[in-house]
């Protein structure tokens, strides 16, 4: 957006209270994608991950506990302000959520299963009844794959069908949502052991990209929107060399044109930067995330940002326009960060 600083932006970082975060904090966005924290809003424990309504007046986040909960905010002035209580999901560990359909949708680690909270028509959310999918199976790697683990959860661009991602059974489940309940329609499996962690859809041509975080890669998939089939096609590498210790990839961004796709991968502590060519990737190379242990990585506005939970800061990067390689510009200190998402400042005229 060309005018974005002139009409106000902020950034809304999710973090983990029980490792010092706090809670949610929301920081102006300079023209040039800089951040500066403005307020913190610690009143639901580990709002791991965030959400914005499309109109960006409401904010969701999920409660990342053992009882699992959602919470609504609305977006007013320079921070949050909570909607109601937050809504348990009979659900262990959510660590994702996304809207679709007058819906937020969680992804539930813990119990491998995938929520369906309505939402009322002032963005506040409905307590029930909610739509719970469970998932079943396990994968090859007993530390981690024992059961499920519903890592991600999010609609397809055509807005028919509702994927979400599991770690525990190396599979995609494709759902669809109607009525308020919820529905698999197929499964699709991946690589046995490894472990997909999250997936981007390219925004222009009919593919999406998985990253994996039991095997430091990334499966490239061909979408098919109409009868909502995903089709493995290859896999790549996110690192120039092989893993010097752990290396667990986490976050998954694409560029707004499709040209670039860029991985952020935990224990190497690197950015990767790929060439996109629909169903094949080229590894730029590697930079480092200026923290430690990237959780999460968003791009907005031509600029990557990316929350290193354990170093407690977010880092933002400018974007090498024909490399894709991330270049370094600053960083914010954020205890045990976790999430950011970036919308238009809600009083902007």
């Amino acid at each position: 957006m060309a005018d974005a600083g002139k009409r106000g932006r902020r950034a809304y970082i999710g973090s983990f209270t029980a490792a010092g975060g706090a809670g949610i904090s929301t920081a102006a966005v300079a023209d040039n994608g800089a951040l500066t924290v403005l307020t913190g809003v610690r009143d639901v424990p580990d709002p791991s991950y965030l959400a914005l309504a499309p109109g960006g007046d409401t904010l969701y986040a999920v409660s990342e506990t053992a009882e699992g909960a959602v919470a609504a905010y609305r977006v007013t002035g320079d921070g949050p302000e909570r909607i109601g209580t937050p809504v348990g999901l009979d659900a262990n560990g959510p660590t994702h959520l996304a809207l679709h359909d007058g819906h937020v949708l969680t992804a539930n680690y813990g119990s491998g299963s995938v929520t369906a909270v309505p939402v009322r028509s002032d963005g506040s959310l409905a307590g029930g009844p909610l739509a719970v999918l469970r998932h079943t199976g396990s994968g090859p790697y007993t530390p981690r794959q024992q059961g499920p683990h519903a890592h991600q959860v999010q609609p397809d661009p055509s807005g028919r069908w509702i994927v979400s991602v599991d770690l525990g059974t190396d599979s995609v489940r494709v759902c669809t949502l109607s009525d308020g309940t919820l529905a698999l329609h197929r499964e699709i499996a991946l690589r046995p052991g490894s472990g997909p962690r999250h997936l981007a859809f390219h925004p222009l041509r009919p593919y999406a990209y998985v990253v994996n975080e039991l095997s430091p890669t990334v499966t490239v998939c061909h979408w098919d929107g109409d009868d909502g089939t995903l089709k493995p096609l290859t896999e790549h590498p996110v690192l120039v060399d092989a893993p010097s210790g752990d290396a667990y990839p986490s976050g998954i961004a694409i560029s707004p044109d499709g040209r670039f796709l860029w991985v952020a991968t935990r224990g190497e502590d690197v950015l990767s930067a790929f060439a996109v060519d629909d169903e094949e990737l080229r590894l730029v190379g590697t930079v480092s995330c200026a923290g430690h242990w990237p959780r999460a990585l968003t791009e907005a506005d031509g600029v990557l940002y990316v929350a290193n939970e354990r170093s407690g800061d977010v880092a933002w990067f400018s974007v090498d326009p024909e490399s894709g390689l991330p270049r370094h510009q600053g960083s914010v200190e954020v205890p045990a960060a976790s999430c950011v998402v970036v919308g238009d400042a809600p009083d902007a005229v």
